[in-house]
């Protein structure tokens, strides 16, 4: 008979990521979609350092404002040591103001070393996303 484990494929203790470029207080990001550039650049993206090794990680979002009639894209990435990446998020929402959503858990990638996580949430097209604020942060989970 075999035995089966409950917490079996489940994540450990999590502790959020630091944002890159943050002040060391806070591991929630909050900015507003603004318009893209063709030179320099755009506030879309955002890196959090990955300090140890983890087993999975979890990308949380939030919506502080919205439209209803504007679809925000929004990407994740895991970004490794080999300067090689990964996509592990790429959707368009339209979330309600004060909804939120966890993207993952998703696990480590064997044989890479995980160094940054990556969200980019931007306006594309759509002029009525121009001005949407949101909430992001990452876990790392053992």
């Amino acid at each position: 008979m075999a035995i089966i484990d409950p917490l079996a494929g489940v994540a450990g203790p999590c502790s959020f990521l630091q944002p890159i470029g943050g002040n060391g207080s806070s591991p929630i990001v909050a900015k507003s979609v603004g318009r893209g550039k063709l030179i320099g650049q755009t506030n879309w993206n955002t890196d959090f350092f990955v300090t140890q090794p983890y087993s999975s990680y979890k990308f949380f979002f939030t919506a502080n404002s919205s439209d209803p009639n504007a679809q925000y894209p929004v990407e994740a990435y895991m970004k490794f040591s080999d300067g090689s990446n990964l996509q592990v998020v790429n959707t368009l929402m339209n979330p309600p103001m004060g909804t939120g959503k966890m993207f993952g858990p998703f696990p480590s990638i064997p044989g890479k070393q995980t160094s940054q996580m990556n969200f980019k949430v931007g306006a594309s097209n759509d002029p009525g996303a121009l001005g949407f604020s949101y909430r992001i942060s990452v876990q790392g989970c053992l």
